[in-house]
């Protein structure tokens, strides 16, 4: 029992210092993996009858959205405003999915997050690039902020 116990408090850890340590570019694609794996188990326990799962799921993914929002910096880029409303229907559907018990509903919601999903990790992709890129050129200057690019951070 202490193995699993042991092992649990590993993950966690690692989970942890992966988060810690995370720029704000990967942050926000985990973010959006978490998303949509939240709605992927949401709908599939709406639909096996588990409302008690799909409750704690829909609540998770709800407060993932609720974090988008706030860190969302709308002034950023011209798109951010948009991205905002896109965020605020997105939290509505949630949670008339919670509480209707809709499935169909839940899985619509994902069909909105996962070309969000792949949006941000291109993005957040050909960022890293461009700033890997750039590191030799800017030897001794302080970094430049990934995140800020993207909207967040």
């Amino acid at each position: 029992m202490s193995n699993v116990t042991s092992s649990e408090a590993q993950r966690a850890r690692f989970l942890s210092d992966a988060v810690l340590s995370a720029t704000p570019a990967r942050l926000l694609t985990m973010l959006y993996d978490r998303l949509v794996l939240d709605l992927d188990r949401a709908e599939k326990a709406q639909r096996a009858g588990d409302l008690a799962e799909a409750n704690v799921q829909l609540i998770h993914a709800q407060d993932i959205v609720a974090e988008l929002m706030v860190t969302l910096d709308v002034e950023a880029w011209s798109g951010g405003p948009a991205l905002q409303s896109v965020y605020t229907h997105l939290m509505g559907e949630l949670v008339q999915a919670n509480i209707t018990h809709d499935a169909d509903r839940t899985q619509q919601c994902r069909t909105v997050v996962e070309p969000l999903r792949a949006a941000w990790h291109e993005a957040a992709a050909e960022l890293g690039g461009a700033t890997r890129r750039a590191e030799p050129a800017l030897a001794g200057a302080a970094p430049s902020a990934p995140g800020s690019v993207l909207g967040v951070g």
